[in-house]
C-alpha cells in the first residue's frame, strides 16, 4: 500500500494511529476529519495531524449534509434504540464514512483506516458503509491488530512518541461530540452503579441548578421537518444550535443507560442530546395531532426496526431506504407548531396546532353535540365484543 486515508478525530485513538500506520505499513497517511459539529475541537486538528506524521489533512464541513440527509430522516422516523438512546453517535458514522470513502477515491488510496475498537459498535458502522460504497478498499482497524490492549497502553504509547492526547489516566473516559449530542463512555463510567461527576457534562446545566422560572419554546414543522424556533425561520444547523442552547440551560436531554451493543456485550453510556430531545418530543406531539391511529401505531413498530438499522450500521441498505419512503409518506401532513415548557430537566407540552389536525373538538367534547350519536356505540361494542361473548358462552356452557 502506498496511501492510507484515516478517519481522524484528534482523540486518543486516532492521534496514535497515524504514527502506528506509518511504522507498520511504510505508507503515506492522509487524515480526514469530518466537521459534524464538534466546534472548537476542530481548531488544532490540522497542526496536530501534520505533526503526528500525516502528509495532509482534509477537514470536511459535513454539518448541512448531516442535518438534512441523516438527522432529519431519523427525526421523521421517531426511532430510538432501546427506548432511550437518540442515536447520536450511530447516525453520524455513515456520513463520516461516506466522506472517508470519497477522499480515499479522490486520493487514489488503496486503504482506509479507523480508530474504532474491536469491542464497540463503531467498527461495524464504519466498515459496513465502506463495504457498501467502495468494496475494493482495504480496511485497517488497528485496535484489532496492534499490541495495545487498553486506553492506558494507548496513553503510554502517545507519551513515548511525544503525541499530545486529550485524555489522561486520571480521567480516561472518552467523548464523542457532534451537533446532535455528546456521548461519554469508558473509565470511571464503566461501573453502572457510579453516578457521573457534575463537571463532566458540557451541553446541559445540572437540573438542580437550572433556572427557577420555566421557559417556553415554540417549534414549527413542515412535513415533519423542523423549520422555525419561536416564529423565526432558521437553517437546519442554526436551528439545532439554538435548541441546544435553550434546552441545555434548563438541563434537558441527559440520558444514562446500559445498552446492548451489537457485538453482544452490555455497555454503559451517558448522553446529552438537548436540542434533539426537544425535537423528538415536539415531533411526536405534532404526529399525535395529525396521524390517523393505524398509521401512527404501525409507524411505532417500524421505528423500532429503523433504530436497530441505524444502531447496527445498516444505513446504506435497501430496507433503510424503503423505510425512509414509508416515513416520508407519513409526514405529508405533519405540519404545524408545538409549544414546549422547559423546567429543571423536564420538558412538557404546553400546546400544539396544525391546519391538518385530525382532532375535532365537536367530536371529542363531553358537551352536547350534533354530529356524534352515542347510541351508535352500542352496535359497535356488540360487534367488536362478539368474539369475547362467544368465548364467554362456551365457558359458561362447559361448566354447566
Amino acid at each position: 500500500m502506498k496511501k492510507i486515508v484515516l478517519a481522524y478525530s484528534g482523540g486518543l485513538d486516532t492521534s496514535i494511529i497515524i504514527k502506528w500506520l506509518k511504522e507498520t505499513y511504510h505508507a503515506e497517511v492522509i487524515a480526514m476529519a469530518a466537521d459534524v459539529g464538534q466546534g472548537e475541537e476542530l481548531a488544532p486538528l490540522e497542526e496536530k495531524a501534520l505533526q503526528s506524521g500525516a502528509s495532509k489533512i482534509y477537514i470536511e464541513d459535513l454539518r448541512d449534509e448531516f442535518m438534512s440527509d441523516f438527522i432529519f430522516p431519523l427525526l421523521k422516523s421517531g426511532a430510538l434504540y432501546e427506548q432511550k438512546y437518540l442515536l447520536g453517535s450511530a447516525i453520524a458514522r455513515p456520513v463520516i464514512a461516506k466522506r472517508l470513502v470519497e477522499v480515499a477515491l479522490k486520493e487514489g488510496a488503496e486503504a482506509v483506516a479507523h480508530g474504532a475498537t474491536g469491542k464497540g459498535n463503531d467498527q461495524v458502522r464504519f466498515e459496513l458503509t465502506i463495504k457498501a460504497l467502495a468494496p475494493q478498499l482495504k480496511i485497517i482497524a488497528p485496535w484489532r491488530l496492534w499490541n495495545i490492549r487498553s486506553r492506558e497502553d494507548a496513553i503510554d504509547y502517545a507519551a513515548k512518541h511525544g503525541i499530545p492526547v486529550p485524555v489522561t489516566k486520571d480521567k480516561p473516559y472518552s467523548m464523542d461530540r457532534n451537533l446532535w449530542h455528546i456521548s461519554y463512555e469508558g473509565g470511571i463510567l464503566e461501573d453502572p452503579n457510579v453516578e457521573p461527576e457534575k463537571d463532566m457534562f458540557l451541553l446541559t446545566t445540572d437540573p438542580a441548578e437550572a433556572p427557577d422560572t420555566p421557559e417556553y419554546v415554540e417549534i414549527g414543522f413542515k412535513e415533519g421537518v423542523p423549520v422555525s424556533v419561536n416564529g423565526e425561520n432558521l437553517d437546519p444547523v442554526a436551528l439545532l444550535i439554538t435548541l441546544n442552547n435553550i434546552a441545555g440551560r434548563h438541563g434537558v436531554g441527559r440520558v444514562d443507560m446500559v445498552e446492548n451493543r451489537l457485538v453482544g456485550m452490555k455497555s454503559r453510556g451517558i448522553y446529552e442530546t438537548p436540542g434533539g430531545t426537544l425535537l423528538y418530543y415536539a415531533h411526536r406531539e405534532l404526529e399525535a395531532l395529525t396521524l390517523d391511529r393505524e398509521t401512527a401505531h404501525f409507524k411505532e413498530m417500524a421505528a423500532v426496526k429503523y433504530g436497530e438499522l441505524v444502531y447496527y450500521g445498516l444505513w446504506y441498505t435497501p430496507l433503510r431506504e424503503a423505510l425512509d419512503a414509508f416515513f416520508d409518506c407519513t409526514q405529508r401532513n405533519v405540519t404545524g407548531t408545538v409549544r414546549l415548557k422547559l423546567y429543571k430537566g423536564n420538558v412538557m407540552v404546553a400546546g400544539r396546532s396544525s391546519d391538518y389536525s385530525l382532532y375535532r373538538e365537536d367530536l371529542a367534547t363531553f358537551e352536547a353535540d350534533d354530529i356524534y350519536n352515542q347510541r351508535d356505540a352500542e352496535g359497535f361494542i356488540n360487534l367488536f365484543g362478539l368474539p369475547l361473548k362467544v368465548q364467554g358462552l362456551m365457558k359458561k356452557e362447559y361448566k354447566e
